[in-house]
C-alpha cells in the first residue's frame, strides 16, 4: 500500500509538505468513521485508503462497520431509493427496526474519540449516544440528495440536525438545516490497483481472458448492479450504435454487502443483453480491481448512465486513465464533466447513443476530451486533496465560526 510520500510525483511535493502540516496540527485528535459496509461500493474503497492515511500523518484513526440483518438492509435500500427520488412506502415497523439495529449497534460499539464521522443514512441513529459523550458528530452524505421523497427526507432530518455538521458531495444536494453543512467532494486514489499505470501487455491479457476483442471499438460501464446505475439503459444505447458500429458492450461491476437488489438487477441486465455475443456481463468480485482498471484502459469509451448519482467514482476513475467519458447530467457528475470539454453529457438513451457514435468516429477528439478529463481529474479528485479537507474540516469543528474555508 502507498504511504503519503509516495503521491509527492503525482501532485508535487508542496502538497505533501501541506499534508503533513495539517496532520500535525490534527494529531492530538481522535477521529472515527462508521458505515455500513467494509466492501463493495465508494464509501468503503475510499476509507479503505483514508483512514491508513490519516494514521501515517499521526492521527489516530479508525473505521468501524455496523452490523444489520437482511430486513434492516431492505430498508435502508427502500431509504437509499427514496433518497433518489423513487417512492417508497414505509411502515412503523419498519421505522422501528431501523432505529432499534442502530441502537443494537451503539451498545456494541465505543464512540470514546474527539470526532466521529457517520457515512450515509444506514448508521444515522448511532447520533443519539451523542448526548452521553462530549465529542464532535459529523453526517457525510455520499448519495444525490437532489430530489429526496418527504416521508424519508423529514425522517432523516431530525438526525441530522442533531449532528455539529453535514457533508454532502455537490451544492445541489444540500437542504435547508440548523446544523452546520459543509462541501467536500470524493475522490479517487490514483495510487491504488484500480487507477495506477497498468502495461499494454497486462491489459491486453486481461481483454483476452474475458474473450473480448481489444481490436474493435469496445464501450464499458463499471458499476454495481443497482437500478439506478441504467444497466438495462446502456444495452438499449448500445443496441442504438450497434446498427452502425460494429462494436462491443462490457457491463462489469459486482455488489454491496448492504445492497439485497443486486441479484435482480443482475438477472434482469442478462435477460436484455439477450444473447448479443458482443455484450459481456461480467460480475467481479471485490478483488478485482487490477481488472476494472485493465477494462477501463482498453476500452474506447467509458460511460456512466445513472439515473441519480451522489459522485461518480467510476467517472473519476476512467477520466484519470485519460478516456472519453459519457455520463449521465445528474448529481456529482457535472463536477467533474463540463460538456465537450472535460466528457459528455447526456439526459437520454438517444443522447447517449449519439455520443458513443461520435466518440467512435472522431479518435482526435476522444483523445482530447481524455486529455482534459485528466488533468481535471488531477487537480480537483484526487485523495490528497480529500485527506486534507477531512482534517481540516475536523479541526474547524473545535472553534465557533460559522463559515469555514476548506
Amino acid at each position: 500500500m502507498a504511504s503519503v510520500k509516495d503521491y509527492k510525483d503525482v501532485v508535487g511535493t508542496s502538497v505533501i509538505e501541506e499534508l503533513y502540516a495539517v496532520g500535525e496540527k490534527a494529531g492530538a485528535l481522535k477521529i472515527q468513521h462508521v458505515n455500513s459496509t467494509a466492501v463493495g461500493g465508494g464509501v468503503a474503497e475510499i476509507l479503505t485508503r483514508l483512514v491508513p492515511m490519516m494514521r501515517e500523518l499521526g492521527v489516530d484513526a479508525r473505521w468501524d462497520v455496523i452490523k444489520g440483518g437482511e430486513k434492516f438492509f431492505a430498508i435502508t435500500k427502500k431509504m437509499h431509493n427514496a433518497l433518489h427520488g423513487v417512492p417508497e412506502t414505509f411502515t412503523q415497523d419498519e421505522w422501528d427496526h431501523f432505529i432499534e439495529v442502530d441502537r443494537d449497534n451503539a451498545r456494541q460499539m465505543n464512540f470514546e474519540n474527539d470526532v466521529v464521522f457517520i457515512h450515509d443514512p444506514q448508521p444515522i441513529g448511532l447520533v443519539e449516544e451523542r448526548t452521553h459523550l462530549n465529542n464532535k458528530w459529523v453526517w457525510r452524505c455520499h448519495i444525490d440528495f437532489s430530489e429526496p421523497r418527504e416521508n424519508v427526507w423529514l425522517f432523516l432530518k431530525d438526525y441530522i440536525e442533531r449532528f455539529d455538521g453535514a457533508i454532502f458531495s455537490a451544492p445541489a444536494f444540500s437542504r435547508p438545516l440548523k446544523t452546520r453543512q459543509f462541501l467536500i467532494s470524493p475522490s479517487i486514489d490514483p495510487l491504488s490497483d484500480k487507477n495506477r499505470e497498468l502495461d499494454d501487455e497486462y491489459v491486453r491479457s486481461i481483454f483476452e481472458r474475458f474473450e473480448i476483442d481489444i481490436k474493435r471499438p469496445v464501450i464499458t460501464q463499471i458499476s454495481r448492479f443497482d437500478y439506478l446505475k441504467d444497466p438495462v439503459g446502456v444495452i438499449k444505447a448500445y443496441k442504438l450504435v450497434k446498427r452502425y458500429i460494429d462494436c462491443q458492450l462490457v457491463l462489469a461491476g459486482g455488489g454491496a454487502t448492504d445492497d439485497p437488489e443486486g441479484e435482480k438487477v443482475l438477472a434482469d441486465v442478462r435477460n436484455a443483453a439477450d444473447g448479443d455475443n458482443d455484450i459481456f456481463v461480467l460480475l467481479l468480485p471485490p478483488s478485482s480491481d487490477l481488472e476494472i482498471n485493465a477494462l477501463q484502459r482498453g476500452s474506447t469509451v467509458v460511460l456512466q448512465k445513472s439515473l441519480r448519482e451522489g459522485f461518480g467514482l467510476t467517472v473519476a476513475e476512467a477520466m484519470w486513465k485519460g478516456k472519453p467519458v459519457i455520463a449521465s447530467a445528474v448529481g456529482g457528475i457535472p463536477l467533474q464533466i463540463k460538456h465537450k470539454y472535460s466528457g459528455i453529457l447526456t439526459h437520454s438513451i438517444e443522447g447517449t447513443a449519439y455520443w458513443m457514435k461520435q466518440l467512435i468516429n472522431e479518435p482526435s477528439f476522444a483523445r482530447e476530451l481524455g486529455r482534459n478529463g485528466r488533468e481535471h481529474i488531477k487537480q480537483n479528485f484526487l485523495i490528497t486533496r480529500h485527506l486534507r479537507e477531512y482534517l481540516l474540516l475536523s479541526l474547524s469543528l473545535f472553534h465557533d465560526k460559522d463559515i469555514v474555508y476548506l
